[in-house]
């Protein structure tokens, strides 16, 4: 099993924006952003006033540690739930990380157009890890 997988299976998973003194389109965030080990593929886009996303793909191995957890379908699971803008380029809300079976509290920075920085954390704000996914090209 894997440790916490904002991390592999995670979050994991993304998403106003300001490069340095370049101003993104404010949907810059959404799209399908992949983990730092290509095992999962998330699509974030707008839901409820919010941002979330949803695992579009995952490998064989994400999708066992998953069931390991008891999610029995991981592509369309929720990870990101409930982001909210916090300043330029940067949102807070709960990541869900499934070979845990559990939410984080968790934050999202943009560092640039295709790249996020996303954060879990296990006491609000600390204790944190985080990884950098990309945005998946084609």
């Amino acid at each position: 099993m894997r440790s916490f997988a904002l991390l592999p299976i995670g979050a994991s998973a993304l998403l106003l924006l300001l490069l340095p003194g370049t101003a993104l389109a404010a949907g810059a965030v959404e799209g399908n952003w992949v983990n730092p080990h290509g095992s999962v593929v998330v699509t974030t886009g707008a839901c409820h006033n919010a941002l979330c996303g949803w695992v579009r793909w995952a490998d064989a191995t994400a999708t066992a540690d998953a069931a390991d957890a008891g999610v029995a379908h991981l592509a369309g699971t929720e990870l990101l739930r409930d982001y909210h803008a916090r300043g330029p380029g940067r949102w807070a809300g709960y990541v869900y990380v499934p070979d845990r079976g559990r939410s984080f509290y968790s934050t999202i920075e943009q560092l640039d157009a295709n790249r996020l920085k996303i954060s879990g954390c296990l006491l609000r704000g600390w204790l944190c890890k985080s990884q950098i996914w990309t945005r998946q090209q084609g």
